[in-house]
């Protein structure tokens, strides 16, 4: 078998993926929740209040602890990260993928926030800006002068 089905199958073999109130209970325990989704489909769907706000395209980069661009919270590789996406399938290639760069704890909400969001668990309005957003436009604030980036 092949196609994308087949990947996320395989991104998933072994894996534990905590379902939402086990979700809920480990991030009350210290495990970082990080949610995918684009700042549209948050606007859309909601929030997870607490759930750290990384857009696909920069998860590697701020998550590896031994890389230059990452975020104070990516710690080592005994993070404990739970991915979250809408329905729990980008955030299974996802969190596949921080495996693969030494975060071997990292697993993804078997549901995603749809589950979530139906099991009654905490959520907020959404559309909230994403870490690097925020991190952005605090340097935009702060610049004294142009920067590379």
């Amino acid at each position: 078998m092949s196609g994308i089905d087949a990947l996320v199958e395989r991104s998933r073999e072994g894996v534990h993926r905590p379902g939402p109130a086990e979700a809920y209970r480990a991030a009350a325990e210290g495990a970082l929740l990080v949610d995918i989704r684009p700042v549209g489909q948050r606007a859309r769907e909601g929030e997870i209040p607490g759930a750290l706000l990384i857009e696909r395209n920069v998860l590697e980069w701020r998550l590896d602890p031994t890389g230059s661009h990452r975020i104070p919270q990516a710690t080592g590789p005994d993070l404990a990260v739970i991915v979250v996406c809408s329905g729990g399938y980008a955030s299974s290639l996802a969190a596949a993928a921080l495996r693969e760069i030494g975060l071997p704890r990292a697993t993804d909400l078997d549901g995603g926030f749809v589950a979530w969001a139906a099991a009654g668990l905490p959520t907020r309005p959404g559309g909230q800006p994403s870490y690097d957003e925020v991190q952005l436009t605090r340097r935009d604030e702060h610049r004294e002068g142009p920067t590379g980036h």
